[in-house]
């Protein structure tokens, strides 16, 4: 008689749905036989590698027989550098989503609540629902966190709270004041992760740094990712900054080697090239004025981003000029015709919504020539 292995797995394993990332390119050249496609889908850096980053790489394809250095010293230093905090508090992770499992893989039980803003990154339910613990999702406020219900939402079961900011996929924005007012009325027993994939493309005046509240808030622990403006997303690293005590029990329940030799390196180089990350943020800031100005153009709402991608609603009009009305998966599927990858987020609850990452200036048009095509729009 054969065995139901999925009764076998955890309970929240039992229900959960794998996440589902951005179609490849080769997929859709699959599918299709597309050749010239542009993808915007994934929040990746349209620059691609840093020409430091591709140099330091080539240099250590021949010594790839050995394990990295299970601790990042070098990488860990550079941080601990850049950023003034010691090395001890600091955890490197596969990508920060590998840093934010391990969080609650370390701290919460099926005992306990986490709570999450409404359309906030879809991994941290799914990493809740794993272990089995209760996802309390306070409702959005402006597409973004509404913090004063977060610290309502705290009871004596609540162990973790999960920030995005800028959130992904709204890309809303919390002020520093706000943020710091919220850490002053959390519990110190209550967990706090900020996670700031996004952070090298907020704007400096509002950027603040949060780095240096950990010194006061023993319990807030700042996540950040060299897979976004660092154009490592391929090689997969991200590292957490929190108090020693915080960093150590990380230590204890991550992989040995969950950093490769590669991202290692090339985490460590792209750290230090300025000039590559000014050119990144620049291209960005060009790219999301044209992609805002061509929805104002033509009527469509958007939800105004700090990251580097965009929110677009499909069917907000001021005048009529939709022919039909079109879900976003729906428009999400139109374009992969026209050879355009974007991020359809009907699992967020924004069924007419799809997310744009921003692109070259020649992709940005690609996606702009699509949507006028398969909306049908007509320019005010």
């Amino acid at each position: 008689m054969p065995c139901d292995f999925l009764s076998l797995a955890n309970i929240g394993v039992q229900q959960l749905q794998p996440y589902q990332a951005g179609k490849p390119i080769e997929e859709l050249q699959r599918e299709l036989g597309l050749t010239n496609i542009v993808k915007l889908a994934s929040n990746e850096n349209p620059l691609g590698l840093s020409d430091a980053v591709k140099s330091a790489l080539q240099a250590l394809l021949f010594n790839l027989t050995r394990y990295p250095d299970a601790n990042g010293f070098y990488l860990k230093q550079a941080l601990a550098d850049k950023y003034t905090v010691s090395c001890q508090q600091i955890t490197l992770g596969n990508g920060s989503n590998d840093l934010l499992e391990l969080v609650a893989r370390a701290f919460v039980t099926s005992d306990h609540e986490v709570i999450l803003a409404q359309h906030a990154f879809i991994v941290y339910s799914l990493i809740i629902q794993a272990i089995s613990a209760k996802a309390v999702v306070v409702p959005a406020k402006e597409y973004g966190h509404d913090l004063t219900a977060m610290l309502a939402a705290i009871t004596v079961k609540t162990k973790l709270i999960f920030i995005a900011n800028p959130n992904n996929p709204t890309g809303s924005f919390l002020a520093q004041s706000d943020l710091y007012a919220f850490l002053t009325k959390v519990p110190s027993n209550v967990l706090v992760v900020l996670d700031e994939a996004y952070f090298e493309y907020v704007t400096i005046t509002a950027r603040g740094n949060s780095l240096e509240w950990i010194s006061e808030f023993a319990n807030l622990i700042v996540s950040r990712t060299f897979s976004k403006a660092y154009g490592l997303a391929g090689l997969r690293i991200g590292y957490m900054i929190s108090n020693t005590q915080i960093a150590d029990i990380l230590n204890r329940v991550r992989q040995p080697f969950n950093c490769n030799v590669l991202a290692l390196k090339a985490a460590e180089v792209v750290l230090a090239d300025e000039d590559f990350l000014n050119e990144t943020v620049a291209l960005n800031d060009r790219g999301m004025r044209d992609l805002t100005q061509f929805f104002e153009r033509y009527s469509l709402e958007y939800i105004p981003s700090m990251g580097n991608f965009i929110t677009v609603n499909v069917n907000s009009r001021i005048t009529e000029q939709l022919s039909d009305k079109k879900s976003g998966d729906e428009v999400y599927q139109l374009l992969l015709q026209e050879g355009i990858i974007v991020r359809p987020i009907t699992v967020y609850g924004l069924e007419d919504h799809l997310r744009i990452s921003i692109g070259t200036q020649l992709e940005n048009q690609r996606f702009k020539d699509a949507l006028i095509k398969v909306l049908n729009l007509k320019r005010n």
